[in-house]
């Protein structure tokens, strides 16, 4: 047990040290997950008799908290105005770049054909956080809507491709009707979004009624929820994976304290689930087979790069005539294959399905190349078809994103010795960047306008552009102790380097701004800003 405890650990603390390491050289860290896996030397043969199951359930538990997360980091004011586009993507375009993969293994490889859509329906889907991680990390700032496009279609696909693969398997049997497969879907599609915006709606009454106090609990009630709008749904016969992205989308979307803090801790939990899928694709992966089964998805992915999902694309989005060759090309490319094609790849092995073709060696070949070729290369795809917007902040797109994050408040008392008593705001001759916003005085809250006349006693309320840098900047704290021989000394004596400064003094219940003549006292709280020097 301590053996796979202490493993585990080395993984996550590969993952943080690899996470760096691939943004300089522009690799996803995904790839060396995949390759770390295949390393490991897993053999899904040995394995499946009694285990399985528990690979299967691994990865679709890791499935569920990236679909809901891929909708619970998705800011819908900014993906409002695609919507419909991104849906049609989502649904007829994952549709469509399923029939044309499946007409080509028949055509084109000569498969049998429900093997054929099979592929077809596995491969279909976009991997969401691996295209917001290169987002995110890159900065990436897209023209004409481009980036909350290619997001949201990313994040909401998953629940159709999931289906396609269910019907397809279905069909395997041989004892489904034309009935049964019209039945299948429209309990896939009206439980799973039914079930999704019930368990919402749900959730929404709840969190604005309980307060957590920052205890940890909201955490563990969010994990629930996440598992409980997969499992509800899929009780009744509805896509999980449909009803999880939909309550995520409106879980991130919904005001409540603890929402942004939710957001950097499920971006954590989805780059460990996404770890252990890949992982997992790589131990069960066995090498002889992919070595056999490297041309077919070669020749499969190329199709699928270049012709398929371009056609699909191009097909949805062309009628709305608003997007021009050159975006319809950027989203196109972006169409990455990942943790959702290995998690059904994973499910048709541990359906028992005979097949001709070993379609779990081909996705794990198709993934590989996939995140190797177009995830390296969309920021070169991005600048070459002139789709960058260098003054687009790509963080808008996602639910954590604060839109007086650029501004930064504070408060100053006039005293009557002050130089701004009785001065009128337009007096004061305030730096460019930074304004009154609030001037409270007593119990009235006054917008100032130029001729307001400020008075002593005034609370000033100022408003500027913020300023981080956490690299160079950090806080400290300095107790004046009952025998420090520091106190009844001045600010201006304390010893500092040049470079640091005393921005406050805690003085009980008081918070002091102190200038050069301020006393210390016995028990201050000197909060220090230290910074590098300057040479």
């Amino acid at each position: 047990m301590a053996l796979y405890i202490l493993i585990f650990s080395v993984i996550v603390f590969t993952c943080v040290f690899l996470n760096k390491f691939s943004g300089k050289i522009g690799i996803p860290v995904l790839l060396f997950f995949l390759m770390l896996g295949l390393l490991c030397g897993g053999r899904y043969d040995e394995f499946a008799a009694t285990r399985g199951w528990l690979v299967e359930d691994v990865s679709t538990i890791a499935l569920i908290f990236i679909m809901f997360y891929g909708g619970f980091g998705t800011r819908w004011k900014a993906a409002k105005p695609i919507v419909v586009e991104a849906g049609l993507l989502a649904t007829l375009g994952v549709a469509l770049t399923a029939v044309f993969v499946g007409l080509f293994c028949r055509f084109g490889l000569g498969w049998a054909w429900l093997e054929s859509f099979l592929m077809g329906a596995v491969i279909s889907s976009t991997d969401a956080a691996t295209v917001f991680s290169i987002l995110r990390s890159r900065k990436l700032g897209l023209k004409n809507n481009s980036a909350p496009l290619i997001e949201v279609e990313s994040g909401s696909n998953d629940p159709m491709s999931y289906m396609l693969t269910a019907v397809v398997l279905s069909l395997f049997s041989g004892d489904i009707s034309a009935g049964g497969i019209v039945w299948k879907v429209f309990s896939q599609v009206v439980f799973g979004a039914g079930g999704g915006l019930i368990i919402s709606t749900g959730a929404v009454f709840l969190l604005r009624r309980i307060s957590f106090r920052n205890n940890g609990f909201d955490l563990l009630l969010f994990i629930s929820i996440a598992l409980s709008s997969y499992a509800l749904p899929v009780l009744v016969g509805g896509n999980g994976f449909l009803s999880a992205y939909i309550v995520g989308i409106v879980l991130g979307n919904t005001e409540f304290p603890e929402r942004k803090t939710l957001v950097s801790f499920f971006d954590a939990i989805t780059s460990l689930m996404q770890i252990v899928i890949f992982f997992l694709l790589g131990m069960l992966a066995i090498p002889s087979h992919l070595l056999h089964s490297l041309v077919p998805a070669l020749i499969i992915f190329a199709f699928l790069t270049f012709v398929a999902r371009p056609l699909a694309v191009c097909g949805v989005l062309a009628p709305f005539r608003k997007y021009p060759f050159r975006q319809l090309s950027l989203v196109s490319f972006v169409g990455l294959r990942g943790a959702a094609s290995i998690v059904f790849a994973i499910t048709i092995l541990t359906s028992g399905v005979a097949l001709q073709n070993d379609i779990f060696s081909i996705v794990f070949c198709i993934v590989l190349v996939s995140i190797a070729f177009q995830g390296s290369l969309i920021p070169a795809v991005a600048r070459n078809t002139g789709m960058i917007d260098t003054n687009a902040d790509v963080m808008t797109t996602f639910s954590d994103f604060s839109e007086n994050a650029a501004m930064s408040f504070g408060a100053i008392r006039i005293t009557e010795s002050g130089r701004w008593d009785n001065c009128l705001v337009r007096e004061l001759g305030l730096p460019q960047d930074c304004i009154i916003a609030l001037v409270v005085r007593g119990e009235k809250r006054i917008v100032p306008r130029g001729d307001t006349r400020l008075r002593a006693g005034d609370e000033i309320v100022l408003c500027s552009r913020s300023y981080q840098d956490e690299s160079t900047d950090s806080l400290i704290m300095h107790n004046i102790s009952e025998n420090s021989k520091w106190i009844g000394r001045k600010v201006r004596e304390f010893p500092s380097n040049d470079s640091d400064l005393v921005v406050m003094i805690q003085r009980g219940n008081e918070k002091v701004i102190p200038n050069g003549n301020t006393v210390l006292k016995k028990d201050d709280v000197l909060v220090i800003l230290k910074r590098e020097k300057v040479s």
